[in-house]
């Protein structure tokens, strides 16, 4: 219920086309000094800025390397390294270095329950302080900074604040000679006939197995009849051996033995998996609307050829008005950093500008923060403009399995869902297993 709070905040800056009057989140001309001067020291240094924008096709990618170039040029003692890495990749780095409590200056972050373990190991630094400087903060649509909030003290930033879609490429789906799906059980029609014209039904990203996990739990908010099912079972009322998620994992399996994804899909990583479609290798693709600038400004979406639609209902169960919902991966410092005062100053400099940068990108679909302008006047795809449509939609949701429960239970899950995409098991014995790490580790 917050997270639908924190959407419903977030379409006041969308819009539907019209101009969004918010907090002008660019903090004024990219030229101007964050610091205030604060960080005048002349002494070189050099702050490690890990991130997940390894693509250099995205627009975030774009927009990140041009603020760094802002900000090295006015700071001309400080060198900004970039780290980018793909999520899996900077989860298992993250990992490594924080065992050995060598964080990098900035690090990634996912919300809640996988903060939760680096946030007792006390390694970050908390922000409290640097968010108040030039009204920060207030940039931020209402709610999203609790998700990286412990004990009143926030120490992340998050880039985005998203909900789950499918994307189709209309040509595609005109030639196989299908429709756009309005339950589980058409797209899985619809998959079929796909495949049997030739035509690649559906792509994913699996060797990074948080996307498998996310088609999966769309299924599972479907099955349960509506959100909770993970927070039932945390609180005694469910376990995982409940008929709807043995549902889900069913459907699940129907989906991929009906041929829904591409061969070897556990090879491909999250961007390898995203470029088939980009490049109009497939005619369906489910992922999280943070994924709405990098189509648009790919080939794919020449002469408005890309389209997007609700995950459906499954089995007559489920309403399509509720989405996974994702508050996005966050920006936290190193409690230990070296330069601690100046990778605070860059930090903040980044997320001051990083709203109006991401516009003018065509990235600015579903980030954290409010945007001061006219998505359809700047030129964004009626696509795109769809996508914020979908935002005045949701009535409530889910979050991810990685953001609710415990690490060694969501390793589990994980590694089930993804071998799902190499054998067909049966429903009932996945879900045992998965109770019974549960119980092992809670």
């Amino acid at each position: 219920m917050a997270m639908t709070g924190v959407l419903a905040i977030s379409l006041s800056a969308c819009g539907g086309g019209g101009a969004a009057t918010t907090n002008n989140a660019a903090g004024g001309d990219t030229g101007t000094d964050s610091s205030g001067g604060k960080s005048g020291s002349t002494e070189n240094i050099t702050i490690t800025f890990q991130n997940i924008y390894p693509d250099a096709s995205d627009p975030k990618n774009q927009m990140m390397k041009k603020i760094v170039e802002q900000y090295e040029k006015e700071h001309t003692n400080v060198k900004i390294e970039l780290d980018s890495l793909n999520t899996d990749q900077q989860k298992l780095k993250l990992k490594t270095q924080a065992a050995s409590k060598e964080v990098p200056d900035i690090t990634v972050v996912n919300p809640a329950a996988q903060m939760q373990p680096f946030v007792d190991e006390d390694l970050f630094a908390p922000l409290n302080d640097m968010v108040e400087e030039n009204g920060l903060k207030d940039t931020f649509q209402k709610g999203i900074l609790d998700y990286y909030t412990f004990d009143g003290n926030l120490y992340a930033l998050p880039d985005g604040n998203n909900i789950g879609v499918v994307f189709y490429n209309k040509k595609l789906m005109e030639e196989g000679g299908v429709k756009v799906p309005t339950t589980f059980e058409e797209m899985v029609d619809a998959v079929k006939t796909l495949k049997g014209k030739g035509i690649q039904p559906m792509v994913i990203g699996e060797k990074d197995s948080w996307t498998g996990s996310f088609l999966f739990m769309n299924i599972l908010l479907r099955t349960n009849g509506g959100p909770g099912f993970l927070q039932d079972v945390l609180d005694g009322k469910k376990t995982f051996e409940d008929q709807a998620y043995v549902d889900a994992v069913q459907a699940f399996e129907n989906l991929v033995q009906a041929g829904a994804f591409q061969d070897g899909a556990t090879s491909f990583d999250y961007n390898s998996g995203e470029n088939l479609f980009k490049t109009g290798k497939a005619a369906m693709y489910y992922m999280g609307s943070w994924a709405t600038g990098g189509i648009e400004t790919a080939e794919v979406s020449k002469d408005d050829n890309v389209g997007v639609f609700k995950f459906p209902t499954v089995g007559g169960k489920g309403n399509a008005d509720e989405f996974m919902l994702a508050p996005g991966s966050a920006f936290a410092i190193s409690k230990n950093s070296k330069h601690l005062d100046e990778t605070k100053d860059f930090l903040n400099y980044f997320m001051t500008n990083f709203p109006k940068e991401a516009f003018e990108a065509k990235g600015a679909v579903g980030i954290a923060q409010n945007v001061d302008g006219d998505f359809k006047a700047a030129g964004y795809s009626d696509m795109a403009m769809n996508v914020l449509d979908l935002f005045k939609e949701v009535k409530g949701g889910d979050l991810a399995f990685d953001n609710t429960m415990n690490p060694a239970t969501t390793q589990v899950h994980l590694s089930g869902i993804q071998g799902l995409f190499v054998e067909q098991k049966d429903p009932a014995a996945v879900a045992k297993e998965l109770q019974a790490a549960y119980e092992e580790n809670k």
